[in-house]
């Protein structure tokens, strides 16, 4: 696989030429549709095979990749982004199960037992995400509190979670529970060692997302109620949460920069061993008007296709931050400077070229609910 950064005067029938790659597949893995307009500066991946051919073979029973790949998606998702996706994962994160003070479960929303299903038919096993989610959406660490403070509510929520997992045909629970404070730090470890225990005897596996974090005594809600090497060592595996650095009312910048990846890695192999450990990889970016104001501004995020369109649409050029290996964009509109960052081939480059530095197990997407078919093909690439 080759990465060709556009350059002015390229045309998809150009580089197709100069390359000697496939046309058919240089549109279909690039997603670029007529009339395959380009911007400067945007990275395509070029891919061996035919195309769409090449994609048929692959969703036609492929052998599971050797490193894990999963995503996480909501059940609202396209069927046809999630039929499109299915081929590159081997797990499938269902957001998400809430629950009560009283630790009955909840299920999401939408109905998630299709989802289960086309995981299955491809060979993925589903697993179902558990969140501390409120009535406001928002993470709620009361609702943290009062299940890792008491024994009877944790056995209600485990016997209803084991239920669930059985009827639905789940392969697994991934604990996702942020802004644990501080005082329940080390019942929350106890928590996710006892489910862990307990689910692994229906050889059920359970994973725990954690917030990025680079020292043990980091400052801060998000921070201070995760215990790498506690949670480490209960959990069959950790998913690192490197990204959101760059948010949607924060301060516009590269949502996953890989200075800043690379820093919570470090800390997360001196507590967890490396075989425990995916990468997390941000499938989005965001559109800030300039100048940004804290509490103020707010982004709109993208799907990474969609920034690349809107940076064609506006004719303006992609540049890339080498420090953060991220590239980004300005343009005018309506007498307003917005500034956008994104993921691309690079960006996930600079990623999976750090997960097999590292000798991590492997990465997972937040979220897969737009379509990235590059940043797919060049996974497949590096870890098939």
């Amino acid at each position: 696989m080759e990465i060709y950064v556009v350059r002015p005067g390229d045309t998809v029938d150009t580089i197709a030429a100069d390359t000697g790659a496939d046309l058919e597949a240089l549109l279909y893995v690039n997603q670029l549709e007529y009339p395959y307009r380009l911007a400067v500066g945007q990275a395509l991946l070029l891919t061996p095979g035919s195309g769409v051919g090449q994609a048929a073979r692959i969703g036609n029973g492929s052998a599971p990749l050797p490193a894990v790949s999963a995503g996480y998606a909501y059940p609202y998702i396209s069927e046809w982004v999630l039929e499109e996706t299915l081929p590159y994962l081997t797990e499938l994160n269902v957001f998400s199960y809430g629950f009560t003070e009283n630790g009955e479960l909840i299920p999401p929303p939408q109905d998630d037992t299709w989802m289960v299903r086309a995981a299955a038919a491809h060979g993925v096993k589903p697993i179902l995400t558990l969140t501390p989610l409120g009535a406001d959406g928002r993470f709620n660490n009361h609702l943290v509190s009062a299940l890792v403070n008491d024994r009877g509510v944790q056995l209600r929520l485990l016997r209803s979670l084991v239920g669930v997992l059985a009827e639905k045909g789940y392969a697994g629970v991934n604990i996702d529970f942020e802004y644990v404070m501080a005082q329940d730090r080390d019942a929350f470890t106890a928590l996710a060692a006892r489910a862990a225990e307990l689910l692994n005897q229906f050889e059920y596996e359970v994973s725990v997302a954690l917030v990025p974090k680079t020292s043990d005594g980091q400052p801060g809600l998000l921070y201070e109620g995760m215990d790498y090497a506690g949670l480490g060592a209960a959990a069959d595996r950790v998913l690192l949460m490197t990204y959101e650095w760059g948010f949607k009312y924060g301060p516009n910048m590269a949502v996953a920069p890989i200075n800043q990846v690379r820093r919570v890695v470090e800390y997360a192999l001196g507590r967890i061993p490396a075989e425990k450990i995916l990468l997390g990889i941000p499938n989005y970016g965001y559109d800030w008007s300039l100048p940004f104001v804290s509490g103020i501004t707010e982004a709109e995020t993208l799907g990474n296709v969609q920034a690349v369109q809107r940076a064609v649409q506006h004719g303006t050029e992609i540049r890339y931050d080498e420090t953060g290996q991220s590239p980004y964009f300005r343009y005018w509109q309506y007498g307003v400077q917005q500034e956008v960052w994104f993921e691309d081939v690079r960006s996930y480059d600079a990623k999976f070229r750090l997960v097999r530095e590292c000798g991590l197990r492997g990465v997972f997407f937040w979220q897969l609910m737009r379509l990235f078919r590059a940043g797919l093909e060049l996974f497949k690439g590096y870890f098939r």
